[in-house]
């Protein structure tokens, strides 16, 4: 059984920054990606950005320039680095892992609320 526990959401002004960290029970080497997932008011849970065993990532247009995904091995831990916040923002964020390419997304987080004002 794998576990992802995500934590650091929160209520931020327009601007401001967050750092997300989401913990693995395993080696995030065991998975073939990890990445991070937001569901705003009304949306479709999108993907936001991902980073591969290899350490390649990838963003979401919408992100890109602002969130910075990266990882520490060393603690199972992946992060997101949010700055720049802006309202459409706020979503609660999914910490996801994929065991197999084939299979997409198979592992999930229980999510964390982060909130933009303006």
């Amino acid at each position: 059984q794998v576990q992802l526990v995500e934590s650091g959401g929160g209520l931020v002004q327009a601007g401001g920054s967050l750092r997300l960290s989401c913990a693995a029970s395993r080696s995030i080497f065991s998975f073939n990606a990890m990445g991070w997932y937001r569901q705003g008011p009304g949306n479709n849970r999108v993907l936001v950005a991902h980073i591969t065993d290899e350490g390649s990532t990838n963003y979401a247009g919408s992100v890109k320039g602002r969130f910075i995904i990266s990882r520490d091995t060393a603690k199972n831990t992946i992060y997101l680095q949010m700055n720049s916040l802006i309202p459409e923002d706020t979503a609660v964020y999914y910490c996801a892992a994929s065991s197999d390419s084939l299979a997409g997304y198979d592992y999930w987080g229980q999510g964390t609320q982060v909130t933009v004002s303006s």
